[in-house]
């Protein structure tokens, strides 16, 4: 999951539905203009809570802003931009829906998490939602990501843009935190959690290998 290259080429293989992506190094960085169009969004392969993302907006900082990042990395993933209001957050468990929640976007900002000059950061609001109240193509699409992954505990951000959806990224370490993934459940979502790891523990203790 927390590499970038890698996770775009299972979705790719997986038909998992995605922004329109481009693996980009040295010798192929000029088709991502014509290929994506701008503004889009470059990403470092191992990129994570906002960092190492960019959103590019003209060829001068598209090609300025490559390079920078093919200096650290062979490799770099090219993404069209999807604008939406919020971004869709599905926990899955052992291959089970266990919440939804909409991610909305910093203030005047594009992504969910914004890094201020000071070194402070700054959140969009969460809303949990009910799993009955979240888009069916949304939910289907979290869990065809989730499918080839494994069967443990994951954060699928998803896109929906009209009647398009795009799964953005599978987290593997994704947040639960009071008053927010919990909003729906309450309890009961740590005690699921709980549950499944400790089934987990008894089921690899009976193994005799």
């Amino acid at each position: 999951c927390s590499n970038k290259v890698y996770l775009t080429e299972l979705l790719e293989r997986q038909e998992v539905p995605a922004p329109r992506t481009l693996i980009v190094h040295q010798g192929n960085r000029e088709r991502v203009l014509p290929e994506l169009g701008l503004p889009c969004v470059l990403k470092q392969p191992d990129s994570a809570f906002s960092r190492g993302v960019v959103k590019v907006s003209d060829p001068e900082a598209l090609d300025r802003e490559l390079g920078r990042l093919l200096e650290g990395s062979e490799l770099v993933i090219a993404q069209e931009w999807l604008p939406t209001d919020f971004d869709w957050r599905v926990g899955i468990l052992g291959g089970k829906p266990l919440y939804v929640c909409r991610y909305y976007m910093a203030h005047r900002h594009w992504q969910i998490l914004k890094h201020e000059a000071g070194g402070g950061t700054q959140f969009g609001r969460v809303e949990c939602v009910p799993l009955e109240g979240a888009p069916r193509n949304v939910v289907r699409a979290a869990l065809r990501a989730a499918r080839p992954i494994g069967d443990g505990l994951y954060g699928i951000d998803v896109k929906k843009v009209g009647r398009r959806v795009c799964v953005i990224e599978v987290n593997d370490n994704p947040s639960i935190d009071a008053g927010y993934e919990d909003g729906v459940l309450g309890k009961e979502l740590y005690a699921r959690v709980m549950r499944h790891f400790l089934e987990r523990i008894e089921a690899g203790r009976g193994r005799t290998d």
